[in-house]
């Protein structure tokens, strides 16, 4: 569930809340102090956590002060561009991300019509399946939002990002041309009732 916080007192309140689970920082957070601050507050939790987008770039050029606060389950969600700002990008995006998860201990899930999944131990996932119709303000932010709900369920990290990059581009395909963000959420249950039907 999504929980607002507008203090620092609440803040503190949600991060230190049992019942969570799971965290996801970065749409819309903004690239500023108090996005890195509220990301290294997380990240102490030790519970598993997604950084996504400003979550991402708040760190640009600053590769260690990242890698040093990842201890627990992490994973990383950037576009080219975001992901450009911490760790260096070559033609070889399959290598780019692995070696990015190799010095971030994080796993690494390197956006595109080619979407690359990496560990920190070298286990990578292509995934294909993402239509044009991805590339639209805000779909990233639903991947996210998918992770992260996979983890608060116990899925295991690797699984719960290669698991949401396929079922996010099968949703996006299944509702076709015209897509905008706010669709995805409501055709999920109709990729995931088709899943169940496939068993």
């Amino acid at each position: 569930m999504v929980r607002p916080y507008k203090t620092t007192e609440d803040f503190k309140a949600l991060i230190g809340d049992n019942r969570i689970s799971a965290f996801l920082i970065g749409p819309g957070a903004g690239v500023k102090d108090e996005t890195r601050q509220h990301t290294l507050s997380i990240l102490a939790t030790n519970k598993p956590t997604v950084l996504d987008a400003d979550a991402i770039s708040v760190f640009k050029n600053d590769l260690p002060s990242l890698k040093n606060a990842i201890e627990g389950t992490c994973i990383l969600t950037p576009h080219d561009g975001e992901f450009s700002r911490v760790f260096k990008l070559s033609d070889d995006r399959v290598e780019s991300a692995n070696k990015a998860a190799q010095e971030s201990n994080a796993i690494i899930v390197l956006k595109g019509s080619e979407t690359i999944i990496a560990t920190p131990d070298s286990k990578i996932i292509v995934n294909r399946n993402a239509p044009a119709t991805l590339a639209t303000a805000g779909s990233g932010d639903v991947l996210a939002g998918i992770i992260t709900g996979l983890l608060a369920q116990g899925v295991e990290p690797f699984l719960a990002a290669a698991a949401a990059v396929w079922i996010h581009g099968e949703t996006a395909s299944e509702f076709g041309i015209g897509l905008i963000a706010e669709d995805l959420p409501n055709m999920l249950p109709i990729t995931l009732k088709n899943l169940t039907k496939q068993k």
